[in-house]
Formats: structure tokens, sequence, C-alpha cells
């Protein structure tokens, strides 16, 4: 099925779905950005045991982080999260590295930032693409689409989606596909999620039904009611666990950002890994390890795919050991079952150094306060991810990255949006220009009339778009 062929079928779909809540569009995206910013330095304490000079502190630049007016470090009512995380340091007797942090304030099993609530959209701290407008799960699903012709169209697939936020992407992506029945019928997916909380507002979303089986000793069956079809939905902690065997399409929406970071200081004595510890007054503060880590392994895989002059340019390096060994088993289940994977992130074709952000109700906040009420991201490193996957396996190749901008339109988007604008009130065109915008848009939108507040800040080049294909299928759509 040639692109063409799809891209015109999309284009002539009229139906427009809007969510019965309508979206506020005045907040900036995850990769938020403000008009205001300031400058600091943040103190590091290092244990220099080969120097007879201490390192005092490093001079860090935050000057893209927002601080907001008035807040205070000094000690106050801790929340029970920040009780677990200084107990684990007291426990330990020494700092943990901010990797462990990160993972602890986003997915601890009683406290994390992701675990109990909604965070997406308006009413949350960061909107994400698919929130922003229909049209992404409906090109991301033509891309799916395109793929499962490459494979070979096989009667049955895995549609894997890490973590699948509010289920949006998902379920736009099965409405825009819903006419090619021969696709939704070969469905099996399977949600990886690790929230309770989001595994209830995806269920919803996608109108599943729990069927009991017959059997007893088998657990229930979840059902999609969503585009009529009967599509089995399972969800899963891991990537592992979802069931291998079959050809495999993964999607990766803004999920490796909010995978745990090591950051790594250059000093006299060499690379450093960034900790976080008490100080004496109870508050987290950041310290620099005396001596080598575990994550200082990956630290010199890192460097050994980097040029030797691109290293020698940093002050810090941020590896990502999940990143990684999450690439490394994907590679490995396109290699076998054949398939691909889709990762679309904010991040660059380069050695990350210090992007490590906080972010609550749309603005940037420090990472070390009230651990557990902002989001925690940082920018993808997509060379580990392609070195990664190429050191995995020789059966599959990687592509891109491309921006956003780029894969949306190669896809079709233009040709969808005016198909949406000739059946929709001028309400609802506004509300498509303005997501069509953030979508595809680099900047400031030119065409905004409302406060400058809230103008519309684009997305197109801001995150990048890279594939992972079984080498037997080909180049993937529009990688060629």
């Amino acid at each position: 099925m040639a692109l063409r062929k799809l891209v015109r079928h999309a284009s002539s779909i009229s139906n427009l779905y809007f969510p019965s809540t309508p979206l506020s569009l005045s907040f900036s995206n995850r990769f938020s950005s403000s008009s205001t910013s300031s400058s600091s330095t943040s103190p590091f304490v290092a244990n220099n045991s080969d120097s007879e000079t201490p390192i005092s502190s490093i001079s860090i630049d935050r000057s893209s982080l927002y601080n907001p007016p008035g807040h205070s470090h000094q000690p106050h009512s801790d929340s029970e999260l920040s009780k677990h995380l200084k107990g684990i340091i007291k426990f330990r007797g020494g700092p943990i590295s901010v990797g462990e942090y990160m993972s602890q304030v986003l997915t601890n099993p009683k406290s994390g930032y992701y675990i109990n609530r909604d965070v997406f959209g308006a009413q949350g701290d960061f909107i994400t693409s698919p929130e922003v407008s229909q049209m992404f799960g409906e090109m991301v699903g033509v891309w799916v689409m395109c793929l499962w012709e490459q494979m070979g169209q096989p009667q049955r697939l895995n549609l894997v989606e890490l973590g699948p936020g509010r289920g949006t992407l998902m379920a736009d992506l099965l409405r825009g596909v819903s006419k090619f029945k021969n696709v939704v019928e070969s469905l099996n997916i399977h949600l990886v999620e690790c929230s309770p909380a989001l595994q209830k507002i995806q269920h919803q979303k996608l109108k599943c039904v729990d069927e009991e089986n017959a059997a007893q000793d088998t657990d229930k069956r979840t059902l999609s009611f969503l585009v009529g079809s009967q599509i089995p939905v399972s969800w899963h902690a891991t990537m592992e666990q979802v069931p291998s065997g079959l050809p495999t399409i993964i999607i990766g929406h803004e999920f490796f950002d909010a995978l745990p970071v090591h950051q790594f200081q250059k000093v006299s004595r060499g690379w450093c890994e960034k900790m976080v510890d008490v100080a004496e007054d109870s508050s987290f503060r950041f310290v620099l390890s005396p001596q080598p880590t575990p994550a200082t392994l990956y630290l010199l895989k890192r460097c050994k795919w980097a040029a030797p002059e691109e290293i020698a340019e940093l002050n810090q390096i941020e590896v990502c050991p999940q990143a990684m060994e999450l690439t490394e088993t994907i590679a490995n289940r396109i290699s076998s079952d054949g398939g691909g994977a889709l990762i679309i992130d904010y991040g660059f074709n380069e050695v990350i150094s210090d992007s490590l952000q906080a972010i609550r109700k749309h603005k940037f906040v420090d990472l070390l306060d009230d651990p557990g009420s902002a989001d925690l991201s940082a920018y993808v490193d997509f060379p580990s991810i392609r070195h990664s996957a190429e050191e995995a396996s020789g059966e599959v190749s990687v592509h891109g990255p491309i921006t956003q901008s780029q894969f949306l339109g190669s896809l079709g988007i233009n040709y969808r949006i005016e198909a949406l604008l000739q059946n929709c009130t001028e309400e609802q065109a506004e509300s498509l220009r303005t997501g069509y915008w953030r979508l595809v848009g680099d900047g400031e939108a030119p065409f905004w009339e409302g406060p400058d507040e809230c103008v519309p800040i684009g997305m197109g080049t801001r995150y990048k778009v890279m594939a992972i294909v079984n080498k037997k299928q080909g180049v993937p759509i529009p990688f060629q």
C-alpha cells in the first residue's frame, strides 16, 4: 500500500473528533520555555582524595530554569517521599545518584509523581503532542499502517506503546486506522504502564471491557470496543513482560525523556558522578562522588561512541543506562520477531550535557524542591539509542532522527488539516490551526492574536523522530 494512497484516504476522512472537555492551549508544552530566566550556581562538595586542593563549589549554568518568586529552601514539613529519600540516604550512610533520585521521584510505588495522578494536559504539569491535536495520533497511525504493509501484512501483530499517558495517542491512532479492517483485526495492544491511576484512564479512553474467561485458572481478558472491533488490550509494567513470538510495532512517545539519567561533572581528577545528599539543615543538596560509581561504565561506553573532541569540550555529561538497556531489548525483539519501533521525543543528535529539568504547573522549578510534586525529564541522547540498537543486533537498522515537522509533513498532516477545516465550526478551526502550529511549527505562532503569554510555541523542530526496524523490511517511511 503506497503512502500516497494512505494520505489520500486520511485526507478524505471527514469526521472530526474533539474531546468532551475543551483543551486550553494557553500553556506551554512539556518542553517548557519561559520568558523569565535567571542564573545561579549550584553547590557541590567533593572529597578530593587525590588532590591537596579541595573543590568547594562548581558553577553550573541554570539560565534556562524558571525560579518562582519567593521560593525558599528553608526546612519545611517533609512529604512522605522526602522522608523516604532521606531514609535511604541515612541507611546507606551516603548520597544516592541523581538517577536513583529521579527514579524514586517519578515511580516510587507509593508517592511517585506518575503513580497516583493524572499529570497531563492543561490541568496537569505539561501538555504532550497527542493532547494538542488528534492529528498527531492519526499520523502515527499512518506510519503504523505503512510499516504493517512493509512487514507483509501479518495477520497478527503486537502493537506496543511505552508510557501511554491518558491513552490519547492510541485512541486517535485506532480511529485513524479503523477503516482498514485487516489492520484492526490483526492488532493485539500492549500498554507498558506502571501507574495504576493512568491504567484506569487508559482503560476508559479505549472503551475497554473486562471479560471473565470460562476457565477458572486463567486471567480475565480485556477488549477495546473503541472502533467497533474487539481488540485485545493488555497492561505490563515493563517491555520485557510483553509476550514475544509475534511481529511487533513499538511506539515510544515522550517515554525515553522520563528514564532516569546519571550526571557526571568534570573536575581536576576526572569525571565524578553527581549525587544527592542531605545537608545539615535537612534540605537536599548536590554533591560529587569521591570514587567511581557503577554508572561510570555507561559513561565510558558513551564516551567511546563520541568523537574525542566532542567530549573534550564538555564539563558535564548525562548518560541514561535504562535507555541503553531498553533499546537493546527493543532491538533484540525486532530482530527475532520482526517489526519496528518509533521513538518520538525532545533531544539532540549529540552528547547531552546538563539537561535534567523539573516542571510543575507548566513552570520550571528547582530539581530538589518537594520531590514527587514536579515532573523530572531530560533530553534524549539519540546517538546513544542508535549505537545501543546497532550493537545489540546486526539484524536491525536505525533511521533518523528527523524533526517532528518533517515526519508529520511527510505523512500528510497538511492534507489532513485541510480536510478537517472543511467540516468544522470557526471555534474548532481556530483550535485546529493552533494545534497544527504547535505540532509542526518552530517558535511562536505568527497568526496568534491572543495574549502574549498564551502564544502557542511550536514543537516541530524541538522534537525528533527515530525508527528502528528489522532490516528485512527495508527503509521505513518517511526515512527514505
